[in-house]
């Protein structure tokens, strides 16, 4: 047996392992208690929060001959065959490959037989969006009948995709963005059953860079494991991995913008630069560099642990606004830009030369750029 990924090897097994969608495990969970299980479910929101773990998780339960508290038990011959994939009662589809009517006709045909083993058929269609207006017809030709015993699992990253007629016809489930400290939580346990170490700081910059997804989140870890020698996740692999700025250069590049030192501020530029940090990267960071500031300074919690940060918090509150006004207006041209480094270097003149002018208008925008 080769490498298995860390997505694939801790995805969860039953329900009380799921990190952060609480609100719907509890929901599915008093279902199966409850025996008030529907014909059909669609799970939509952003890769990686879960979706597919939890479709697997409910098909089990529906399916589990001696479910614990709404929780499939894993040791039933059903829940074990659901685990080693070897059920004919739990089917997955991709319908990014299999966007045909036919595939979908035939579930329907299928779809009328008892199941062969289990109390549920359960059809899993993954990217559900994807599917041709003659398979949706098709789809909503069964859902419209259901039969017996047969649940569909309909799961998309696109809801703004799906025909409203069959909307009314299935369960929605809104996947969320997992909260970072949940993110963190989770793969330092991964990595403590694992056990190998880490550097805090190190889970912060993957957790922050999985944008609310579990498994970006634990595909990046799994980077950083294959660079770390000694089975110790450190800050700078992880900073390699996620091709974030170096902390420590960042925090010397905002003292140098705070003392409004211009040529200091471009030779830290250039080093980044030389380093091969890209510069959409470097605005990125430093926006949320200076939303960290804010953040400590409104009574926040502190994730830096630099000596160099907390001389930055010395940085007005007014200044840090024009600061983040600033790096937002630069940011579109760095990103798509012919030439990032000489916008970035216009970025960085302008940043040290703001003084805290007065100001009165705090942009109306401003929470959303910092979400």
């Amino acid at each position: 047996m080769g490498y298995m990924a860390l997505y694939r090897k801790w995805r969860p097994s039953d329900f009380d392992e799921v990190k952060g969608q609480d609100a719907i495990v509890q929901t599915l969970r008093n279902q199966i208690i409850y025996n008030r299980i529907g014909h059909a479910y669609l799970f939509c929101g952003t890769r990686g929060t879960g979706k597919t773990s939890i479709a697997k998780l409910f098909a089990k339960a529906v399916n589990c001959e001696h479910p614990v508290n709404g929780n499939p038990c894993n040791a039933c011959p059903s829940c074990q065959a659901i685990n080693n994939q070897s059920s004919l009662d739990v089917l997955e589809i991709d319908a990014a490959s299999n966007n045909g009517v036919d595939e979908i006709r035939e579930i329907r045909d299928k779809s009328t037989y008892a199941p062969s083993r289990a109390t549920y058929k359960v059809y899993i269609i993954d990217e559900v969006h994807m599917l041709s207006t003659g398979a949706f017809n098709a789809l909503l030709k069964t859902l419209e009948e259901p039969t017996e015993n047969v649940v569909f699992i309909l799961a998309t990253t696109e809801l703004h995709k799906i025909p409203a007629t069959i909307l009314s016809r299935v369960q929605r489930f809104e996947f969320k963005s997992i909260k970072q400290g949940a993110i963190k939580e989770h793969l330092a346990s991964i990595l403590e059953k694992e056990g190998l170490t880490f550097d805090d700081e190190a889970l912060t910059i993957i957790s922050r860079r999985a944008e609310g997804g579990m498994r970006d989140a634990l595909s990046i870890l799994d980077q950083a494991l294959s660079l770390s020698a000694d089975n110790n996740v450190s800050q700078s692999v992880a900073e390699e991995i996620t091709g974030s700025i170096g902390l420590t250069a960042l925090d010397s590049f905002v003292a140098s913008v705070r003392n409004q030192d211009t040529t200091k501020a471009l030779s830290n530029l250039e080093t980044l630069f030389d380093n091969g940090k890209s510069m959409s990267r470097f605005a990125t960071d430093l926006l949320e560099y200076f939303r960290d500031l804010l953040i400590v300074k409104a009574g926040g919690e502190n994730s830096h642990h630099s000596p160099l940060f907390e001389e930055n918090l010395s940085l007005e509150q007014d200044r840090l606004f024009q600061l983040i006004d600033l790096v937002t207006s630069a940011l579109p041209e760095i990103k798509t830009g012919t030439h990032p480094k000489i916008y970035a270097e216009m970025l960085t003149i302008k940043l040290t030369e703001t003084s805290a002018q007065v100001r009165q208008d705090i942009p109306a925008n401003l929470q959303e750029e910092l979400d």
